[in-house]
């Protein structure tokens, strides 16, 4: 059930923000076993929350019945009632909590207040997918900045890109087949933002949009750019879900135009800087599809969460590898903890945590 519950807070990713993403079930005991009779989830912020939407569908069966909610119900006034008394109202029998709320308004006196009015409540259930899913609303409630998805697709040999005949620049072409570049448009619509470097905008001009995915939505595009040298017609300033983009620039950059063509600019000394900025914008989770040296850059400063590589079964030989300055010694090397590993058509996806 709490899987269920968390398949709909799925649906809110990527729209959400600055709220986490929530799923709520309501279920009730039958005699063919337990019957689902609410559903709901959180859809965007300053609209109701996932428990709201869930008691409104099983409306007088949510009596007696035991609520699973993906995250700890709220005790505070927002922009919407607290959802830990609408609970209450409704006489559930039960409440059964995936992940502890770490906002400071809530942490853990919503479940006190169940508990105070003489609901039983279990947590820790799925806590561990849970905490993946509302991993951008932690990183900014904890940190202050956005959780950083670092993705690439490399060929067995290690290689992110051709390298063409003048030795430097990205060759087109695809390193992952349709099912693997389909999972990354997936990606996009449930991420806040899309990041790349200045080379990468320079070099292939992508519109970093949002393509094939039913009801998708286009992720706010952020250019990493310190001196100034995006030109006013690249693509992925085109304005989205009336949102500008992003270009993070030095401090005493001018740009001016870019300015004054809608586009928000985010000066920065450090990219932990820049992070905190796009916290402040309203992104919790940033995907990361910049190149090598943008990668880099995370990496040395520790800023990579979490690693979504693809390896495709071919040999490149000569080519650009995921990142631009390679450790040297493998004592070095940072390790990630593994939660996944999955084949789409011929390529692998392994999925993973930052240790």
């Amino acid at each position: 059930m709490m899987a269920l519950a968390l398949a709909e807070a799925q649906r809110g990713l990527g729209r959400t923000s600055p709220n986490p993403p929530v799923g709520c079930v309501i279920v009730q005991p039958g005699a063919g076993g337990a019957e689902v009779v609410g559903r709901g989830f959180h859809p965007r912020a300053g609209e109701p929350h996932a428990e709201v939407f869930a008691l409104r569908d099983a409306g007088e069966q949510a009596h007696g019945a035991t609520a699973y909610v993906t995250l700890e119900p709220c005790s505070h006034y927002g922009r919407t009632p607290p959802c830990a008394d609408a609970l209450i109202a409704a006489g559930v029998a039960r409440v059964v909590v995936a992940a502890g709320d770490p906002n400071p308004q809530v942490n853990g006196q919503g479940i006190a207040k169940l508990r105070a009015a003489g609901i039983p409540v279990q947590t820790g259930v799925l806590e561990a997918e849970a905490l993946r899913q509302q991993a951008g609303f932690r990183s900014r409630i904890l940190r202050g900045r956005p959780h950083v998805i670092y993705k690439y697709a490399m060929t067995l040999d290690g290689k992110v890109a051709a390298l063409d005949a003048a030795g430097g620049s990205e060759a087109n072409g695809a390193v992952t087949g349709p099912a693997a570049r389909a999972r990354v448009m997936g990606w996009r619509n449930e991420c806040d933002a899309i990041a790349v470097g200045v080379g990468t905008a320079l070099t292939d001009d992508p519109l970093l949009t949002t393509r094939g995915v039913p009801e998708g939505r286009d992720p706010r595009p952020v250019i990493f750019d310190r001196q100034g040298r995006l030109p006013l017609t690249a693509r992925a300033l085109q304005p989205r879900n009336g949102e500008g983009a992003v270009v993070v620039t030095a401090p005493g950059t001018d740009a001016a135009a870019l300015a004054a063509a809608g586009v928000t600019v985010l000066p920065a000394d450090s990219l932990e800087e820049a992070l905190c900025g796009l916290a402040d914008l309203g992104v919790s989770t940033l995907l990361l599809e910049g190149g090598p040296t943008l990668a880099s850059a995370f990496a040395a400063a520790g800023l990579i969460d979490e690693v979504r590589a693809f390896i495709a079964p071919k040999l490149l030989g000569a080519g650009l590898p995921p990142l631009a300055a390679p450790l040297r010694q493998m004592a070095g090397a940072q390790p990630l903890n593994v939660y996944s590993v999955e084949q789409l058509g011929q390529d692998i996806l392994i999925q993973g945590l930052m240790g």
